[in-house]
């Protein structure tokens, strides 16, 4: 039996607890900020962001322990797996800003796992149907997207991204979302 109290012990572990991902939300510029500004130690922030991705602006809530859970990933024909986080940014995109998280498992090649309503919304509202068909293109396409969990629906909603009422959402790897894109586009050329 050790000589220290149970109390101790627990204080000694919480010394070593550092939670290093305050919830945020930031603009690219300070001096614009936006009303869902909600930022706890921001030169904590822009120093994690920076170094992960410089010149993007962070969302989020760093990564998010998503376990074995199967709607955390993504998965396409070529064997790709792809594990969303809670980080968040507008990232430049074929021409627009969009929402974009973080792949946990990124290698040296970092990739980005777009909100599938915007990028709908941005590039394939005019070429298909609806976003039923999307879904369709990406069954038979096998192309699984990954389901948002509870935050990462908060924060695409805080970003404008998804509409207010929106509970749901599903990502999208920028590889997977090429795939698709080159599907409807080369079934449109064929329609007209």
């Amino acid at each position: 039996m050790s000589s220290q109290s149970p109390h101790h012990r627990v204080s000694t572990h919480q010394q070593h607890y550092h939670n290093n991902s305050p919830t945020t939300t930031l603009s690219e510029d300070d001096s614009n900020s936006e009303p869902n500004d909600l930022r706890t130690n921001p030169e904590k922030i822009r120093h994690h962001s920076a170094a992960t991705f410089p010149g993007y602006p962070f969302f989020g809530t760093g990564q998010h322990n998503s376990g074995s859970m199967p709607s955390q990933h993504s998965q396409h024909s070529s064997g790709q797996q792809y594990v969303a986080t809670n980080e968040c940014r507008l990232i430049e995109y074929r021409g627009a800003r969009i929402a974009a998280f973080l792949s946990a498992n990124r290698s040296q090649c970092s990739e980005y796992l777009l909100c599938l309503p915007q990028a709908f919304e941005l590039f394939l509202k005019h070429l298909v149907g609806g976003l039923h068909t999307v879904y369709t293109k990406l069954k038979r396409l096998d192309i699984v997207p990954i389901v948002c969990n509870v935050e990462q629906v908060r924060i695409l909603r805080g970003l404008g991204a998804i509409q207010p009422g929106v509970n749901r959402c599903k990502l999208l790897s920028t590889q997977d979302f090429d795939v698709l894109y080159k599907d409807c586009t080369t079934a449109s050329l064929y329609i007209n």
